[in-house]
């Protein structure tokens, strides 16, 4: 190096030989140069990107989430049925047992004489014979009443052993909550991390702009909507969206005063009296699938291609949704996210 550096401070019109180190130094350095461009670390993706990613995969956790969930509910009421009926038919059983136990003892008390000899001795016989036919007609009643106690017994058997069947169905559904609650919490607290390293520019194309879609969603936009929707139900479910703008989302979250995504359109319709499935994989499927050119202001809209996010349509290509934590339930654009397809519920 020291001798390249002398050789740059001679000046120019040495020999040829100098001429060519020169040369041979020069294109050294400049392939020395291209091979470091081609080696470069490639340039991180935008911090918004991954706080976009983050989001989709907490949501799609967040449904499996909300799926899980029904189906505990599920396995909890059946438990529950089950264990009423089982008490139900104990008390059937201990009724019976006690009145197994009087015909029992009634048969001991009079068991001790041969019958013939009983009539023999009897100062009635007419009377013992009358009361030989009750015995007679009470040893019939005993049996059918055994019979009655072992299917009884055989009842609460079966009874509990379907009882053991969704215990063990109610553990499963727990621990996959557990499971999916700890994927959201995770994608959930790795956001917030992307998010705060941020610029302030596109943090607010996150987080941003809700207040004024709101707003900008007034009087006039939801009278139009209303006055478009296919019937009074879907009117009436975009009349709850609206009223709603501003909302928090929280995962899991079916309102009163904050929502997740399918949580929210769950949310409207049953306002309007129609129940809808819990999670955005079961509401596509839970009325009858429109095209985007036919939507109309009541549809549920579905997005990206595993189903994870759902917004309700309210008319000129806008929608109402819970998009994510950072964003409280607004008004945006269909075209904001990959669409999926479209349901018209009633």
């Amino acid at each position: 190096m020291a001798a390249h550096r002398r050789s740059r401070q001679r000046p120019v019109g040495g020999t040829t030989a100098r001429a060519a180190v020169t040369v041979v130094l020069a294109g050294a350095a400049t392939t020395a140069g291209f091979d470091g461009a081609a080696h470069a670390a490639p340039r991180p993706a935008p911090a918004g990107a991954d706080v976009d990613r983050l989001y989709r995969e907490a949501e799609v956790a967040t449904e499996k989430y909300n799926g899980a969930e029904e189906k505990a509910d599920s396995a909890r009421e059946r438990l529950r049925d089950l264990q009423d009926e089982t008490a139900r038919a104990q008390a059937r059983l201990n009724k019976a047992r006690e009145a197994l136990g009087t015909v029992a003892a009634a048969q001991y008390r009079d068991g001790g004489l041969d019958p013939a000899l009983r009539l023999m001795l009897s100062d009635d016989p007419d009377a013992y014979l009358d009361g030989a036919a009750l015995t007679e007609r009470a040893g019939s009643r005993h049996h059918a009443e055994l019979g009655r106690v072992r299917a009884q017994l055989r009842e609460i058997e079966k009874l509990r052993g379907a009882a053991r069947v969704e215990v063990k169905t109610l553990t499963t559904r727990r621990a996959e909550l557990g499971r999916h609650k700890r994927t959201v919490t995770e994608k959930l607290s790795a956001a917030r991390q992307a998010l705060s390293r941020m610029s302030p520019e596109e943090r607010a194309r996150i987080t941003g702009g809700s207040d004024r879609a709101a707003r900008s969603a007034g009087g006039t936009a939801r009278d139009a909507a209303l006055s478009q929707a296919p019937n009074a139900r879907a009117a009436q479910a975009v009349a709850y969206a609206h009223q709603k703008l501003g909302s928090p989302y929280v995962w899991g979250a079916t309102g009163p005063d904050a929502f997740d995504c399918s949580g929210l359109v769950l949310a409207a319709y049953r306002s309007a009296g129609v129940s809808l499935p819990r999670t955005t994989y079961a509401q596509i499927d839970a009325g009858r699938r429109v095209s985007r050119s036919e939507l109309l202001p009541g549809d549920l809209v579905f997005f990206y291609s595993g189903i994870s996010h759902v917004g309700l349509y309210i008319g000129n290509g806008q929608m109402i949704h819970a998009p994510n934590p950072s964003a409280p339930v607004r008004v945006a654009p269909v075209d904001q996210m990959p669409f999926a397809g479209a349901t018209r519920v009633v």
